[in-house]
């Protein structure tokens, strides 16, 4: 035989052995998730992560760190990095820090200019209803250690009339509704008190203009635009912040209202729509809530329980490549002791593989807050919130999508 037909018939060999090795020997097994803490576990606070995959393959996360929250002024924003290859997280970094006040909630993303955004919220009265966003942006961030900040500015998060219009179509409503609900009189006395406020903070500039933080990644969708999902405790709502000249300005969505909705993520749909799910902060059923656009993120229709079950803590939702969405989050009506992961092929109208990441006994270990991303070459991680009779960490977990539908554990 000669050179030129071996060689061809190595190449047939070896195409016809890839073939029966994938169908007759079967695909090889998905990639159940692998586990790795950041840091030991500490007595300190770590909460709040986000994580991102840098355009170099690099996976950068971020997350609050003090002896508190926000009564605490020694809490600042941390971060770390892992190298395109993977291996270990490398040792901790301060990635922002405001002397003298907490940092708190930080997210990150990177739009389409490349260039790389933290925002978080510095609390400027030791309440979660004095906070003020800022926003630090870099070209510079594919170096070790902490991205060289070009850009530091703050967010200016401008609610209009509309605000109050929203509270004065909506909480009516909610009112009849508590009122119709089998809701004990404690209960019922609580949301009417949280609807009085409601109202009568909707019309006060400085309380609107204050107390917007993140939570979930920003996304930049259809035509370039910045879509930052913001929440309010004091209202216990959500809105959006959106910029359509790359960050120059920003424009504020009216308020999504129902009854205790915070801490949006967003994902978007086979159609076009964006779908927000929410925390629920509110009476029971204790649901994940959900909201959708049809015009790229600047109005939103009406606030609804989702099938997902939530106890009041944060959640994420992502889109994968392949157009399935996975869900990760406390999948509990009470306690943060699970933390499930979810996939639907159907835009979230059913959802029928579903995992647990982690799980303890109730009230013992905590998992929460999780971040989550698919990475170019298609496993998700996620970062998130761990804390243990031994301390409080970050922790990331490494996974294929097919694990989630697999028989393994």
């Amino acid at each position: 035989m000669n050179a030129f037909l071996k060689s061809r018939w190595k190449r047939a060999v070896g195409m016809v052995l890839g073939v029966v090795g994938w169908v007759g020997l079967g695909a090889a097994e998905p990639m159940a998730p692998a586990r790795q803490d950041l840091f030991p576990p500490e007595s300190w606070h770590n909460h709040g992560s986000c994580i991102v995959e840098l355009p170099d393959g690099q996976l950068l996360t971020t997350w609050f760190h003090g002896s508190g929250e926000r009564k605490s002024d020694d809490v600042r924003i941390e971060g770390s990095r892992r190298a395109r290859r993977g291996g270990a997280w490398q040792p901790r970094f301060v990635m922002a820090d405001t002397p003298g006040y907490p940092d708190t909630n930080p997210c990150l993303f990177v739009d389409a200019q490349e260039r790389l955004w933290l925002m978080y919220p510095t609390i400027l009265a030791n309440l979660w209803e004095s906070a003020l966003m800022k926003v630090h942006i870099s070209h510079d961030y594919r170096r070790s250690g902490v991205p060289r900040w070009e850009r530091q500015e703050v967010l200016h998060v401008t609610p209009g009339p509309e605000f109050a219009a929203a509270a004065e179509a909506v909480v009516p409503a909610l009112e009849k509704e508590a009122a119709a609900s089998g809701w004990g009189a404690q209960t019922r006395r609580e949301v009417q008190e949280y609807l009085d406020a409601f109202r009568l903070y909707s019309t006060n500039k400085q309380y609107l203009r204050l107390g917007w933080m993140t939570r979930a990644h920003p996304k930049v969708v259809a035509g370039g635009r910045i879509l930052v999902p913001l929440y309010h405790d004091g209202f216990s709502t959500s809105l959006f912040s959106y910029s359509d000249d790359q960050g120059s300005t920003w424009k504020t969505t009216a308020p999504l209202i129902g009854g205790g909705n915070i801490q949006p993520s967003i994902v978007l749909g086979a159609n076009g729509t964006l779908v927000t799910y929410m925390r629920d902060n509110g009476p029971p059923p204790k649901r994940l809530l959900m909201a959708e656009s049809t015009d790229n993120g600047a109005t939103w229709g009406a606030v609804r329980d989702s099938e997902i079950p939530n106890p009041g803590s944060g959640a994420d939702v992502i889109r994968l490549r392949d157009g399935r969405w996975l869900y990760v989050g406390n999948d509990t009506e009470e306690g943060r002791h699970r933390l499930g992961v979810w996939m639907t092929a159907d835009d979230g109208r059913t959802w029928p593989h579903r995992k647990a990441l982690e799980e303890a006994a109730p009230d013992t270990d905590s998992f929460g807050y999780p971040s989550a991303i698919q990475t170019r070459n298609g496993r998700i991680h996620i970062t998130y919130s761990v804390r243990t009779k031994a301390g409080g960490n970050i922790r990331h977990a490494e996974f294929d999508p097919g694990w989630v539908e697999s028989a393994k554990p």
